[in-house]
């Protein structure tokens, strides 16, 4: 036996690698098209990236033609780099600095030189290509933005970085892919598939035709189209209602969790990360680290959610049978919960149940509520679990799993959280209460808050939210098609409903904020906020919080409004919220005086308290100066009417 298995071992190894030979060198021509690629000259053709539509079909991203000069160091022989440079309109030590570059990346294979070029910028160029041995142009289309808004939604097209080509073998120097918002996301499904074209050339580098009478060449494949879910008039107008403040707006369709708008101010024109000024705009943006108009505040923002979370404080407690819907607490103007330490409160006071609780936001009740919740259980570490899980089965802190490429999770505090904190010491509901009221370590993003109001509208179930509607061709990802429900019986959510409804009738904390006709249930929030400011820890003004949904029956829109340091949430986010509800659901706005202030409204002398303290004294001696320009301006037209009426009395008098 062990005689025949030897030679049979060698015979079969020897025949699989003579079987491998023959395939490479007869059958196979792909490895024969690499060893001949000196003599080969490789054209891609770059197809359109897939349009944008909102979800009633109104064009938002199209395209328009690019053209970029490419560059093969190697080839580059005695060319006139003046009227080159002069063409393009560049300088010399711009020219050579360039070429390096190319050369440092390969001097054989092309690469980017110029990129985008306008029509004209090309014509003119075509026209002399010739002159210009080692240079060709690539056509390339970029995107045409039908809109000056929704940027953070698109994201924006950028060429590939080194690092991307190395990763991925389809991208080449000089190829354009997304970056940030769907253009990322859906960056496979939006750019298409490059057709490639094989030149055989000659020894003299002539092009002589297509190598094996194109064997290899491959068409290019467009982009596929993609219907966004977003409502292109109400993102705009929420945009436009966001100017001059600083927050984010998300609106969601409970029954599909579709996202409505998608709003983070500030934000920028989506057409000025376009054509060859790009870089230089892009810059801008990035270093603006105080406004941050790339930060989509909407995602990324963790915010202490304030009063809305109440809501939640609520649901709990019934869950857990900790209160019923005629539980009363007594409010004495504010909760005393340790010696010297006493939490105040805005309702009317005395007995208070959950109806009220909810529409004067009582901060004595909800309190109560907590603590009966985490002291429930004889381990309070665990209490805490309990309540952390019924939070969780809301989709809160963790990452929501919608499909856009940023994302911050929040923060749900646990057990752990408060074992670790007080070790050694013996704590309770008490020690860490300010969760009651959605302070303390709870964080919620805009988007969060919207996502548990649409869940609150919907009675205890959500879909996770998502910006795509339709894919040409395609049906979305069954993920964004599966019911979460939560861990709330959905009889608790009646009674709570019903208090949100009050909270827009009299004595209600947005008594006079409502619409014609619209029955919307709604919470204010107002977050304390802190910040950095010179090196110190400041206390600024509070952020403006609302969340809301509508109709009470059948909801068409959940919301969640958040405006930083706007003072109380019935100021700034109530208004806010008020408008877009409108717009969305009557497609007309009835509360012109809200539309007016919202419109012309602005915190920017808020936001200037952020800045070093050099710039706040620039801007505050610049207002000062305007100001007293003002007065003196004031001063000679009260002057000049004056005098017109002296001659007025006069001329009567005659």
């Amino acid at each position: 036996m062990r005689k025949v298995l030897l030679p049979a071992l060698v015979i079969i190894t020897a025949s699989l690698l003579l079987i491998r030979l023959f395939y490479l060198q007869v059958i196979d021509d792909s490895f024969k098209l690499q060893s001949e690629n000196n003599a080969i000259k490789i054209n891609y053709t770059y197809p359109e990236r897939g349009y944008l539509y909102d979800r009633n079909g109104k064009l938002l991203v199209a395209n328009q033609p690019s053209y970029d000069i490419m560059v093969v160091p190697r080839h580059v022989k005695n060319i006139d780099t003046v009227q080159f440079c002069k063409l393009l309109n560049i300088t010399k030590e711009e020219f050579i600095k360039k070429i390096e570059k190319a050369r440092v990346y390969s001097p054989m294979l092309p690469s980017v030189f110029l990129s985008q070029l306008n029509k004209l910028e090309y014509a003119a160029f075509q026209e002399k290509l010739r002159r210009f041995e080692g240079f060709y142009i690539q056509k390339r289309s970029l995107r045409d933005y039908q809109v000056n808004y929704a940027a953070n939604v698109f994201g924006f097209i950028t060429q590939a970085n080194e690092a991307v080509v190395n990763k991925n073998p389809y991208y080449k120097g000089g190829d354009l892919l997304g970056k940030q918002g769907v253009e990322e996301e859906y960056e496979e499904i939006l750019r298409g598939q490059k057709g490639v074209k094989y030149i055989l050339r000659d020894k003299f580098n002539r092009e002589i035709g297509s190598y094996k009478e194109g064997k290899f060449d491959t068409i290019a494949k467009q982009g596929k189209d993609i219907t966004l879910t977003i409502d292109a008039e109400l993102q705009k107008y929420g945009e436009e209602l966001m100017i001059n403040k600083r927050g984010g707006i998300v609106a969601i369709e409970p029954r599909t969790g579709e996202i409505l708008a998608l709003v983070t101010a500030p934000s920028y024109d989506p057409s000025s990360l376009v054509g060859r000024q790009r870089s230089k705009n892009y810059s801008k943006l990035y270093r603006d680290s105080i406004a941050k108009p790339l930060y989509d505040r909407g995602l990324l923002a963790e915010y202490p959610p304030g009063s809305p979370f109440k809501i939640l404080t609520g649901l709990i407690a019934l869950q857990e049978g900790v209160i019923t819907d005629s539980t009363s607490f007594y409010c004495r103007h504010g909760f005393s919960y340790a010696r010297g330490r006493f939490m105040k409160c805005h309702c009317s006071g005395g007995a208070v149940q959950l109806h009220r609780a909810i529409y004067q936001s009582c901060n004595t009740y909800f309190s109560n509520s907590y603590i009966k919740t985490v002291n429930k259980y004889k381990d309070r570490s665990y209490g805490v679990d309990v309540w952390a899980k019924h939070l969780k089965s809301f989709g809160l802190g963790d990452f929501m799993g919608y499909d856009l490429p940023t994302g911050r999770k929040g923060n749900i505090p646990t057990g752990k959280t408060y074992d670790k904190a007080y070790a050694g010491w013996k704590w309770d509901g008490k020690t860490i209460l300010s969760n009651a009221i959605g302070q303390g370590e709870v964080l919620m993003t805009p988007i969060q808050l919207a996502n548990f109001m649409a869940t609150i509208a919907n009675r205890g179930y959500y879909y996770t939210p998502h910006i795509v509607k339709k894919i040409e061709g395609n049906i979305i990802d069954k993920r964004f098609r599966t019911k979460h429900t939560t861990s709330i019986d959905r009889k608790y959510f009646d009674p709570i409903v019903e208090g949100m409804n009050a909270v827009y009738g009299r004595g209600g904390t947005a008594g006079g904020l409502g619409a014609v006709g619209i029955e919307i249930c709604g919470k204010t929030g107002t977050a304390e906020n802190f910040a950095k400011v010179n090196g110190r820890r400041v206390k600024l003004q509070d952020h403006s919080i609302f969340v809301a949904f509508a109709p009470k029956d059948n909801p068409k829109i959940a919301i969640a409004v958040f405006v930083e340091n706007g003072y109380w949430g019935a100021r700034w986010a109530g208004p806010i919220t008020t408008l877009m509800i409108e717009k969305y659901l009557n497609k007309k706005i009835t509360r012109v005086d809200f539309e007016k202030r919202m419109l012309n409204g602005s915190l920017k002398s808020q936001y200037d308290k952020l800045l070093p303290k050099k710039q706040q004294d620039s801007i505050f001696k610049r207002r000062d100066s305007l100001a007293l320009v003002k007065r003196k301006l004031d001063s000679i037209t009260k002057q000049k009417n004056a005098k017109k009426g002296a001659l007025k009395d006069s001329t009567k008098a005659n």
